[in-house]
């Protein structure tokens, strides 16, 4: 199956499970540090610069965001961790909205989780990923702001984060939103992943 990723258009907002949109089509969710570039992934994935607002100021994003993706799929932009310096009840309310998301029946078909490449992966990275893993729901790891490091140090910091996270058959994919570095190959596997070819 092709996917037009240029075909993505805005759904809207949901500051609660209620207001989802109906469960009518898969679900690829992001995942990821409130800074790690979901937004700048998700404009150039769609080819947009003004697909998704790219915030200066990580952790705008309180609600999840909405897209839909050539009338075949939506990509769920969960709020990030860390969330900036928001206080400490918008924080809990976020994280309850993250895990309200999780424990619904939506029809999730796969997680993005986003990681800088530069750095080592956080408490936050290390408890979300334990979490897919004993939930049984299938993400790949996304390495943003590849341009950053060398092609060998960066391989190589792959090599080292999955090594330290204990994940095994997961697949990574290196990337750039700057450089638009690996964007066909993540298109192909999300593509091939949520629409497996019949036999």
């Amino acid at each position: 199956m092709k996917l037009d990723f240029r075909k993505t258009t805005f759904w809207g907002v949901a500051a609660s499970v209620e207001a989802c949109p109906p469960s009518d089509m898969p679900e690829v969710v992001l995942s990821g540090k409130s800074n790690v570039g979901k937004s700048s992934l998700l404009n150039a994935l769609s080819d947009n610069k003004k697909m998704a607002k790219v915030s200066q100021t990580p952790g705008k994003t309180r609600q999840v965001v909405y897209f839909v993706v050539d009338s075949q799929f939506y990509i769920a932009d969960l709020p990030g961790y860390g969330y900036a310096n928001a206080p400490k009840h918008e924080k809990e309310k976020f994280s309850k909205l993250v895990e309200q998301y999780f424990a619904s029946e939506r029809p999730i078909s796969l997680i993005l989780h986003l990681m800088d490449i530069r750095h080592s992966p956080s408490k936050n990275d290390q408890q979300m990923i334990a979490y897919m893993q004993n939930a049984g729901f299938p993400f790949f790891m996304v390495f943003t702001k590849a341009d950053k490091l060398s092609r060998s140090r960066a391989l190589q910091a792959i090599r080292e984060h999955t090594a330290f996270l204990g994940i095994k058959g997961v697949p990574s994919f290196l990337v750039s939103a700057d450089k638009k570095q690996g964007l066909d190959e993540l298109k192909a596997a999300i593509t091939e992943k949520i629409f497996p070819e019949k036999e």
